[in-house]
């Protein structure tokens, strides 16, 4: 099976990626979507902060590879592309379980992840100013930065999105084709 892992802060471009990879035929999944239905499960409204609360609960609880566990039922597919690695623990989890992984940072600057954010809608990303840098502590916290710098690779996100679409796709050609 071969794995790519993809980690980046919000609104780095994972979503894009993520279309590009199904577009390509990858399966995928989407590490927030479990965060999110954990969330939705606790009859919870699905807010920045809500889904942080949750998010945070279950890796102290169980640890902070937590959701990469309960992906890995999930993982089933030849070829896969998982969207939204947090931690090092995380990576950790999925190395373990996975020989042939790639990890893939993407990386774009606070000031263009905060404009693409507030122009996208998605309930889970806040307003303002003060709450995109919460939320970057937050995801610090929890490790993404020790993931990221784990990254087998990357890809930098600060052009058109023509150019990001070009560009991971050809990222994801030359993953998939090392283990051919």
């Amino acid at each position: 099976m071969k794995l790519i892992v993809t980690v980046g802060m919000p609104g780095s471009g994972k979503d894009e990626l993520l279309a590009v990879a199904r577009g390509m035929g990858l399966a995928t999944l989407k590490m927030g979507d479990l965060v999110r239905d954990e969330t939705r499960r606790r009859g919870l409204p699905l807010s920045n902060a809500n889904v942080a609360r949750v998010a945070s609960e279950e890796r102290n609880k169980h640890g902070a590879g937590i959701w990469a566990q309960r992906a890995l039922p999930k993982l089933t597919e030849t070829r896969m592309l998982v969207d939204g690695c947090r931690s090092d623990d995380e990576v950790t989890v999925f190395r373990h379980n996975f020989g042939d992984l790639f990890v893939l940072g993407i990386y774009a600057s606070p000031e263009t992840r905060h404009e693409r954010m507030s122009t996208r809608g998605r309930s889970d990303d806040g307003g303002d100013l003060q709450e995109f840098y919460d939320r970057d502590r937050r995801e610090l916290k929890w490790g993404i930065g020790n993931a990221f710098a784990l990254a087998d690779g990357m890809l930098i996100n600060e052009g058109s999105i023509d150019q990001f679409r070009r560009d991971a796709r050809a990222m994801i050609e030359r993953i998939l084709s090392r283990s051919d």
